[in-house]
């Protein structure tokens, strides 16, 4: 039987008007969004606020997560220009914070580093005053191409986690709890200066000493950042909601992430990796600014 969605998870939808904007601008340059294809609940807000995630390298993913709408099946030819329409976009829009995401891409020699590196560079490139925000795949734990990405300097380098290590076998079939670790250490290791952040969804049937274990986790391998949100059944072939965190557990999270150490701790039901990733930025610009003197 499907739960009913708790009074916590109902929103207001905002106007249309500014939606239909960034839809346009979208489909006019062939791009893709994460905030459509994964069927995120804030695609409203967002894109009302003129803020979206770009997915490159296509929208079709090589694995099978038992949690993601994202349609799954052989990756699309790679498109050479879209670093550059990616950029151009944010630019047009006014962007102050950019998040790039792709589907996964083990079909590519490369799992699709140097398309994030080259749109890395254009972001760059077209808007020197924004901030550039990576969410990767595992790119299988290579270590050469987790540098390939980081060689290009992005600010902030997410890489979820996603659940907790007991469900890692049933939510992602296909990935593993110590390789997701492994990629964030590694980007540590390979330059210290950029920002790595994580993310979990909660209602899948963790404890609450699993959720702790996973933040220590995560805080022990020198994660700056980390997203806590609850899971919502994209469709009914996807996994089965277990529970709807009530808000005052997610705060509860919010203030353990805080005295673990987190810089920026973001808990709530309707969290997401890239929601309100502007807050995250502020602090990053902060910090900059002040270590420049």
């Amino acid at each position: 039987m499907t739960q009913r969605l708790p009074d916590w998870l109902k929103i207001r939808l905002p106007r249309p008007d500014t939606i239909r904007e960034v839809e346009t601008m979208m489909r006019q340059k062939s791009l893709h969004t994460v905030c459509e294809s994964a069927r995120c609940p804030n695609l409203p807000e967002c894109w009302s606020k003129k803020t979206a995630t770009f997915m490159i390298l296509g929208d079709t993913c090589t694995r099978s997560c038992g949690f993601c709408a994202i349609k799954v099946g052989r990756g699309l030819q790679v498109n050479q220009d879209e670093p550059t329409e990616v950029a151009n976009v944010a630019s047009d829009l006014g962007l102050k914070h950019v998040v790039v995401t792709s589907v996964a891409r083990d079909d590519l020699p490369d799992q699709g580093a140097t398309q994030f590196a080259n749109t890395i560079r254009e972001l760059h490139a077209k808007n020197p005053h924004t901030i550039v925000e990576v969410l990767t795949p595992d790119f299988q734990g290579k270590r050469h191409l987790v540098k390939t990405v980081t060689d290009a300097h992005p600010e902030i380098f997410n890489h979820n986690i996603e659940t907790i290590e007991r469900l890692h076998t049933v939510v992602r079939p296909q990935a593993r709890y110590e390789r997701t670790m492994r990629v964030l250490q590694m980007v540590k290791e390979l330059d210290p200066t950029i920002y790595t952040k994580s993310g979990l969804m909660l209602g899948l049937g963790e404890t609450r000493e699993e959720v702790v274990k996973t933040l220590q986790d995560l805080r022990n391998i020198g994660v700056d950042a980390v997203t806590i949100g609850q899971y919502l059944r994209p469709t009914m072939k996807h996994l089965p909601v277990v529970e709807y965190i009530h808000p005052d557990e997610f705060a509860e999270y919010e203030t353990i992430g805080a005295e673990l150490g987190f810089a920026f701790v973001a808990s709530g039901p309707f969290i997401r990796s890239s929601y309100n990733a502007i807050e995250f930025s502020k602090k990053v610009m902060a910090e900059r600014l002040a270590a420049a003197g």
